[in-house]
């Protein structure tokens, strides 16, 4: 494994994962009923030939 190609393709395809992520909350946020102060959210990410699942769980206040 060479190091920095595994840090510049891992800092794209987390770049990626948040600018996408963030698109979807904001139209999600938008679908919420009248009223809701809150999201809950759950990211999951696997890897596929291994057993990982890193599971990261918390809520999005949507304001006032």
């Amino acid at each position: 494994m060479n190091g920095d190609n595994f840090n510049m393709s891992t800092r794209k395809f987390l770049k990626q994962v948040g600018v996408t992520s963030q698109q979807q909350l904001e139209k999600a946020a938008g679908d919420m009923p009248d009223g809701a102060s809150m999201m809950k959210v759950k990211m999951v990410l696997t890897v596929e030939g291994t057993d990982l699942m890193h599971v990261v769980e918390g809520t999005i206040e949507l304001g006032d």
